[in-house]
């Protein structure tokens, strides 16, 4: 079987840094997007199996990348996971409707991070 495909977006280094740092590199094949054009880019070219994707970036924020990717239907069927420092109920609620799998808010624990890949791959 095939190392699931994972898509990281954020436009932080840091996040990025620690979003890599918790993802079991072993496990996965990973690679990274800092704006919401080239998150629905690179969605489209190698069909990830899941991305966890920022909300605030340049260019598209996560929302309507998100959005964009679930109406799709090439890419409606991958697995999208919102990491985000916006942690209101009235984003969460915003988020889900815009068609993401789950919600994780940051700063955010590594071991939470896992779960949640696991239990959307």
């Amino acid at each position: 079987m095939p190392m699931p495909k994972i898509l990281v977006v954020d436009d932080s280094p840091t996040e990025l840094k620690l979003m890599l740092e918790a993802l079991d590199q072993t496990r996965y094949q990973v690679s990274t997007a800092t704006d919401g054009e080239q998150a629905l880019e690179m969605a489209r070219r190698d069909q990830p199996n899941l991305i966890l994707l920022d909300v605030i970036l340049p260019k598209k924020n996560g929302f309507q990348v998100c959005r964009q990717l679930k109406t799709a239907p090439d890419t409606k069927d991958i697995a999208i996971v919102l990491v985000t420092s916006k942690s209101q109920d009235t984003d969460r609620f915003w988020g889900l409707k815009q068609g993401a799998d789950a919600y994780l808010t940051k700063p955010f624990e590594a071991a939470e991070l896992n779960e949640l890949v696991s239990s959307n791959l």
